[in-house]
């Protein structure tokens, strides 16, 4: 029966259109999206070929026929999370995605001259333009929403538990490897009286940073991580790991040890996935982050394995979530003052990708990790701030 259909799909345009329509609205189905149906999280469609794009290239014909206005949904961000927790990615292959993960594995996509790539493509947006979207630090991380309800707070309420985390010190230097326009280190040197030099690809955020925070002992560079080779009591990088790549994951692990004190620690921020396997999704990599590589739990380890004792690991995917569902409410409101400059597929664009991760972190098909590392393990263990301590009576 299959074959029959092969057949008169092959010799038909018609009857393959219809047979591929057939295919991908059942999988829709299978995580409870409908072609056309009433619930929030359907998929409105002004053009059936987007179906077609759907079966060829995955999320990237997907995304581009959403940028270009050939289908609308009212609610992206449940879309994703139901697509998502079906697995459907598992079912359906498509060719761009095979040739995404064979690049991601053959091919350093992130040397130190295509790093600067990203910093141009991504960060040098405009300050304008994150400062609508973001909170008044410029936060562009994961926020914290224990206790807090608004993103000004929540992104505090992070800022302040890695500093408790790293057990920062008034004295103490502080290194932020991918430092953005600032915030954790003007954080540190605020209430924790600690000296900071951190360093970022973006000429925009290095502008911004210095002129807000040139009365702080803070220090921005624009550099290359792979360039820094001095010594630090403490070391973080928030949201920069997964720029790195696979291919520079030990190189990372490598710069962050050789800047570190025997007696510091380090705490790593990042975005991770929850296999070692695949990819970037090739929408993502064209129109958001060029080269962008997410790290499982387990090439992490190998990334540190004789570098770092691992400390703590803190899940805190939930909270993306959260967070990027208040950026784009923000970009939303804020959208009026760069429509004329950006133009309204830039604007679905960016919808398209907050909505997207919103839905991923909801369905836990991405997550975001807190490690903190040392050198050489901390003497008596290490707590996490809040954490209690145990009972140290015998047991038998």
């Amino acid at each position: 029966m299959m074959q029959d259909v092969a057949t008169r799909a092959a010799a038909n345009p018609a009857v393959a259109h219809a047979t591929r329509t057939h295919c991908v609205t059942r999988l829709f189905a299978q995580g409870g999206v409908k072609v056309n149906g009433s619930a929030p999280w359907d998929i409105q469609l002004h053009d059936t070929a987007v179906l077609d794009q759907v079966l060829a290239r995955g999320n990237l014909g997907l995304g581009e026929a959403y940028m270009d206005g050939r289908w609308d949904c009212e609610r992206l961000d449940e879309l994703f999370c139901r697509l998502l927790r079906a697995r459907l990615g598992e079912r359906v292959r498509p060719v761009p995605m095979l040739f995404q993960a064979v690049r991601a594995r053959l091919f350093n996509r992130q040397t130190g001259r295509r790093a600067w790539h990203v910093g141009e493509r991504h960060y040098d947006l405009g300050n304008a333009f994150y400062a609508a979207m973001l909170d008044p630090r410029m936060t562009y991380t994961c926020a914290f929403w224990d206790g807090a309800d608004t993103l000004a707070g929540a992104q505090d309420a992070k800022l302040d538990l890695v500093c408790r985390k790293l057990g920062l010190m008034p004295g103490m230097r502080l290194l932020d490897i991918g430092c953005g326009w600032g915030g954790l280190m003007a954080y540190a040197a605020e209430r924790y009286g600690v000296e900071c030099v951190g360093v970022t690809v973006s000429r925009e955020q290095i502008e911004w940073a210095r002129e807000r925070y040139g009365a702080l002992p803070v220090e921005f560079r624009l550099q290359d991580y792979r360039d820094l080779d001095e010594r630090f009591d403490r070391v973080a990088s928030l949201g920069m790991f997964e720029h790195v790549g696979r291919k520079n994951f030990r190189t990372f692990m490598r710069v962050a040890r050789r800047c570190l004190n025997p007696d510091g620690l380090f705490l790593l921020h990042t975005i991770g996935k929850n296999t070692r396997r695949g990819a970037t999704d090739p929408w993502i990599d064209r129109y958001i982050f060029p080269g962008g590589d997410l790290p499982s739990v387990g090439q992490i380890g190998d990334a540190l394995d004789d570098l770092f004792v691992v400390e703590d690991v803190h899940s805190l995917g939930a909270d993306y979530d959260r967070t990027l569902m208040a950026w784009h409410e923000r970009f939303e409101a804020g959208w009026s003052a760069f429509a004329a400059r950006l133009g309204e597929r830039f604007h679905r664009m960016w919808r398209y990708y907050l909505l997207s991760c919103a839905g991923a972190f909801r369905a836990r098909d991405i997550q975001l990790w807190q490690w903190v590392l040392s050198p050489q393990g901390v003497a008596g263990g290490y707590r996490r701030p809040g954490q209690a301590v145990p009972d140290s009576g015998a047991h038998g």
